[in-house]
């Protein structure tokens, strides 16, 4: 039970750090979306740029069964280098976003 709550608060800290840059800039904000009960962490970037409609989810997070499984990383930035710096294990993450079968090559969790 601890494991998940520093993972939880982990992952919180990362979104939260990532939604205070703002690379697009004009009204366009990024946000945090937390739902704590079913472990699932969301950044979205809404607004507009100019006459266009912005509203992109960045990342999205989900903890299961005791592990990190990003399910979609849209930024330049590594998210698993950032789990494994914040003392996340390499085999409690998990790349969602590639196909299964492709995840035995990766270094981390495989599921």
């Amino acid at each position: 039970m601890a494991k998940l709550a520093e993972y939880r608060q982990i992952v919180r800290e990362l979104l939260t750090e990532y939604a205070r840059v703002n690379p697009l800039g004009g009204e366009i904000e990024s946000e945090t979306v937390f739902d704590i009960e079913n472990d699932r962490y969301l950044l979205v970037d809404l607004g507009w740029k100019g006459h266009k409609r912005i509203y992109a989810c960045l990342l999205h997070v989900e903890i299961k069964n005791g592990k990190i499984w990003i399910q979609r990383n849209q930024t330049d930035s590594s998210l698993t280098n950032a789990l494994l710096a914040m003392g996340v294990a390499k085999e409690d993450i998990v790349l969602g976003l590639h196909p299964p079968e492709l995840r035995q090559y990766t270094e981390s969790g495989v599921i």
